[in-house]
């Protein structure tokens, strides 16, 4: 039933054929897969409800990606969007693009969800701005994030706890900070995990480790806060590199350079150029195969913080990486590792 949710049956899809033996039954069985590019998932959301008056909502990581381009949507939608910006301080282009708008419905506000202090600042800054502090806060869109790439031999400590502290960390602190306005509103928690926090990837352990972490964190939250009226989703994005500039191709070469120069002599010399730069090529296609539409992710965070009864978990993603998922979560991990190559 894998193929259930999909809008055209598998074999009308371009793909491979993959065949392989059962021992324990004597039978032979043909699995499809593919690695081709494919259009994103749209899921039919229903019960769909408008925002009732101006419901405000605070958006962590908006100087880019995802968080700038959902602010601005929901600004448009008639939320009072308070934007969390990393580089709000330094006048980041982001930043001012967004205080262009000259609207008191958009607020852009300094936030590094790794400092304490700068997060408790932002309770403060919205409390005072809200017509009415004792009703709360509508939503909070945990979506500031980090990414890196390096298999764990090639990875430091210090990249591992960066990533963590930012994807991690940063939002459990920010959404302990801010739960008693959610409270209050008995409004939504969104975070922003990944098809990665369901799965894991060869040369992204750091970002695997934070994602599973935050699907894990809002499975907790959501069990605890469902009896006080907050209702907590996650949306797990596929691959909408091309769409975030997350990556480009002197990014990642400024990456593995530094990463290369940092290996301990062992390790470089165990693996050898040629292994590390082919990793490296892998990460660039991947970076550049991605959808550069990121309107499935904006219209799932949307549907979680209007809907009546949001899901628990959206999956804006292409077919394949939406199938590969269903595979590698609900079939044993040797059908999984002999369909993908793993």
């Amino acid at each position: 039933m894998l193929t259930a949710r999909l809008s055209r049956p598998l074999s009308q899809l371009p793909g491979k054929a993959l065949s392989f033996y059962d021992r324990e039954n004597g039978a032979s069985h043909t699995l499809l897969f593919s690695s081709t590019s494919a259009p994103v998932r749209c899921r039919t959301y229903t019960n769909q409800v408008n925002p009732v008056g101006s419901k405000a909502v605070l958006i962590t990581g908006c100087d880019s990606g995802f968080g700038f381009t959902l602010a601005n949507h929901l600004y448009s939608q008639g939320f009072l969007v308070f934007a969390g910006c990393l580089l709000k301080h330094k006048g980041d282009s982001g930043v001012q693009k967004l205080d262009n708008l000259r609207s008191d419905r958009l607020r852009t506000i300094q936030l590094n969800v790794c400092k304490s202090e700068e997060v408790e600042e932002a309770v403060e800054v919205i409390r005072s701005s809200l017509k009415d502090p004792e009703k709360g806060l509508w939503g909070l869109v945990n979506n500031a994030g980090i990414s890196t790439f390096g298999e764990v031999e090639f990875t430091s400590m210090e990249t591992y706890k960066e990533v963590a502290e930012v994807n991690l960390w940063g939002t459990v602190r920010t959404t302990k900070s801010f739960l008693p306005l959610i409270r209050r509103a008995k409004g939504r928690v969104v975070n922003i995990s990944s098809v990665l926090g369901r799965m894991a990837s060869l040369a992204r352990s750091p970002y695997c480790i934070t994602k599973f972490g935050v699907e894990a964190f809002s499975d907790c939250l959501r069990y605890e806060m469902r009896p006080l009226g907050v209702k907590v989703s996650v949306v797990e994005p596929g691959n909408f590199i091309p769409g975030t500039s997350l990556y480009n191709p002197e990014r990642i070469q400024a990456i593995a350079k530094k990463m290369w120069d940092e290996l301990p002599e062992v390790v470089r010399r165990d693996y050898g150029r040629k292994y590390f730069d082919e990793k490296i090529a892998r990460m660039e296609s991947y970076c550049s195969s991605g959808s550069r539409d990121t309107t499935p992710v904006i219209k799932a965070v949307t549907h979680a913080l209007t809907a009546a009864t949001p899901y628990t978990r959206y999956h804006p993603m292409d077919y394949y990486g939406w199938l590969q998922m269903q595979v590698m979560t609900h079939l044993p991990a040797a059908v999984s590792d002999k369909i993908y190559g793993l």
